[in-house]
């Protein structure tokens, strides 16, 4: 009997999870077979097997019993049956192990897998909540209470809670819940509506079971605004107790805090959030600085508003990372801001994730971010972004695999994201695994097909993975013209001209490369300077050695005033070095480029380090110093650089055509390169 109890429960543990059966069923098969054991028992002590049938033991003469007979048949049967039950168990368990293997060395949600994760009881979306409201601009309200109820929820560490940047996906009441929750990989879904009527708000939620689409409790909060911060109190406590989370004493003091009482301070807030969501979309210094000065308007309200003070200092080192840097007064005013929050909330995570942007993006000390990011996990376990920004630390470090490793994590809390497999693609392109960075960019594509970041990702993929130009060329032949004005970064020529430029650079079609420049926009000095650099590139690659004198005049000028040298160079270094190549400074063209290679270093950060070194590699080729370039090359080509220098690239690229006949880089295009990470 038990070993046919263990046979039936790994066949339905198998099979029911196929057709979607309630988690109870497996409980209630269980509970019956455990009732039968003793049953089971009973009879077997009590009854005989005979030829004639199941008769009374005490009624067969002990001259005819054929217990023995019949107990080496049962035997026999037993073994057969305890055979099958342990292949089901094995088969269970290498499917678990190839699925866990995959999610880990895949995207966190890749094509191959062949059956989903199971989902956790005790987890949950929260999905983006429907503005009722009149005034349609109120929709920063609603966006605003789902955010601070889905962060209540995410400092409970007993609870999977999905990051926003997932959920915002989905409509407020999509009809087919089912699907949300296997692709979300949650059992509870909460749905909400938020009305906003001058100081009055009125909030309905409903929590649903996501699996048998049948609700599990929903309420109506009627009151002031400035009463909202109970309702997003309660609603998470609710929840918890709901999913029946187990929560700590620092747990229940989060859920219960509120970030401020300041009501007009939090409307401020919530506005201030709405605008830094639209700056990371926009990427722009006029959209970064918009936001920051909604989070002082609220600050102005409340000085001791930590989690506004930190949201500021997280949007100004974004904006100092991706648009122009600041100087060193700036970033210690952000800095003292970011103190002052420490002071007030020390417990706060947000906060932590702050300090951990200033180490990182303020600092680049990668350590000291790490330990600021792990103190903001470990404040707030479902903290997506700390998670997902360590990945990146890792990466910055040459820490391949622990970067892999922990971006896949960060997926099963964030799976619709695709920033997610964009970055993960990134990675895999370092390391030359071309097969998977391919793979995971699909799926960043199949998520958002649009997506700017992807395409340019598949295009890399393409050249210097596969060496495929036309393939390249479809990748970015729907993105605007003159995209890529400002994007001059990361020391390398491609770079500095953007992908659509320069895929005609790589066909040596150099009139069509200069036609394609021309769509550039911007007029400030920085981007014309970067503008007349490219230009002036191109004219060199096409072995145009004398350029319009005004271009000439133009060049002296900027390298002169017009394009101050940043912090790492990471800004101008590419197109000064340039400028000074067209004006034939060959020395002070690689003096530039040494200058940023050697303020960053691959030691001290991997990926931009092996860029800046590619562009160092580049200037000494177009200036004639080919034993350097080549010495340089050589190198990438042994460590995961594959973003910047492949095989198949330098075969195609004619920035390298200098150095093109030389007998050591023939060999070197004869060779192999690195494929995964140093060992």
């Amino acid at each position: 009997y038990a070993v046919v109890a263990w046979l039936l429960i790994q066949a339905a543990s198998i099979i029911l999870p196929t057709f979607e059966a309630p988690a109870w069923t497996m409980k209630v098969l269980i509970a019956i077979l455990a009732i039968g054991f003793p049953i089971a028992v009973l009879l077997a002590w009590a009854f005989e097997i005979t030829p004639e049938g199941i008769v009374r033991a005490e009624d067969v003469p002990p001259n005819q019993s054929i217990t023995r007979r019949t107990g080496r048949k049962l035997i026999g049967v037993t073994m057969v049956l305890a055979f099958i039950a342990t292949a089901l168990l094995v088969f269970k368990l290498v499917g678990t192990a190839r699925w866990a293997v995959r999610s880990v060395s895949d995207d966190g949600s890749g094509s191959s897998r062949t059956a989903p994760l199971p989902i956790p009881d005790k987890s949950i979306a929260v999905l983006p909540f429907e503005n009722l409201s009149d005034d349609k601009q109120n929709a920063y309200f609603a966006d605003g209470i789902q955010d601070e109820i889905l962060t209540k929820l995410a400092t409970i560490a007993d609870l999977k809670v999905i990051s926003r940047s997932s959920t915002v996906k989905y409509k407020s009441k999509p009809e087919d819940l089912k699907t949300v929750s296997q692709q979300l990989g949650v059992a509870t879904i909460l749905e909400g509506t938020v009305q906003k009527s001058g100081d009055k708000v009125r909030v309905n939620v409903q929590l649903i079971d996501a699996r048998a689409d049948t609700h599990l409790w929903a309420k109506t909060y009627d009151g002031d605004a400035k009463d909202v911060f109970g309702v997003e109190s309660e609603v998470s406590q609710q929840v918890a107790d709901a999913l029946r989370a187990k929560l700590s004493s620092g747990e229940i003091n989060a859920l219960a805090t509120a970030p401020t009482r300041d009501p007009e301070a939090y409307d401020l807030f919530l506005k201030a959030e709405y605008e830094h969501r639209v700056a990371l979309a926009a990427v722009t210094v006029e959209a970064y600085e918009r936001a920051a000065a909604v989070y002082e308007q609220a600050l102005k309200r409340d000085p001791n508003f930590a989690l506004a003070a930190a949201r500021q200092a997280e949007v100004l080192l974004t904006e100092h990372w991706f648009t122009v840097p600041f100087d060193s007064a700036r970033l210690a005013q952000v800095r003292a801001t970011i103190d002052h929050a420490l002071s007030i909330a020390p417990e706060l995570a947000e906060v932590h994730v702050a300090l951990g942007y200033f180490y990182y993006h303020g600092e680049r000390e990668y350590d000291k971010a790490l330990t600021a990011f792990r103190h903001a996990i470990e404040l707030q376990p479902n903290h997506v972004r700390a998670r997902e920004i360590i990945s990146y630390v890792y990466r910055r470090q040459g820490q391949w695999e622990r970067s892999v490793t922990e971006l896949a994590k960060v997926q099963q809390l964030d799976p619709r994201d695709p920033e997610i497999a964009e970055n993960l693609s990134v990675t895999y392109t370092f390391l030359r695994q071309w097969s998977d960075a391919k793979r995971v960019i699909s799926r960043a594509l199949a998520l958002e097909p649009n997506s700017v970041l992807a395409k340019r990702q598949l295009f890399l993929i393409c050249i210097n993975g596969d060496g495929d130009i036309d393939a390249a060329q479809r990748s970015v032949a729907d993105l605007p013209p003159g995209l890529f004005q400002g994007q001059g970064l990361h020391g390398t020529l491609q770079n500095l001209l953007g992908e659509p430029t320069y895929f005609h650079v790589l066909r040596r079609d150099f009139k069509a490369a200069l036609k394609e420049w021309e769509k550039q926009t911007g007029a400030d000095p920085a981007q014309q300077g970067r503008k007349t650099a490219g230009r002036l590139a191109i004219r060199l690659l096409a072995g145009n050695a004398l350029p319009p004198k005004a271009e000439i005049d133009e060049a002296r000028t900027l390298v002169g005033t017009g394009l101050p040298e940043q912090p790492y160079g990471d800004r101008t270094s590419s197109p000064i070095a340039w400028l000074y190549l067209a004006l034939g400074q060959s020395a002070d063209a690689v003096a530039v480029a040494h200058r940023a290679a050697d303020s960053l270093p691959i030691e001290k950060d991997a990926p931009l380090g092996a860029a800046f070194t590619t562009g160092l590699a580049e200037i000494q080729a177009q200036a004639g110093q080919a034993r350097d370039a080549i010495a340089i090359l050589r190198r990438l080509l042994s460590i995961p650089a594959g973003a910047v220098v492949s095989i198949n690239r330098l075969k195609l690229d004619p920035v390298w055509d200098p150095i093109r006949n030389d007998p050591e880089f023939k060999q070197l295009l004869a060779g192999k390169e690195q494929i995964g990470p140093n060992k």
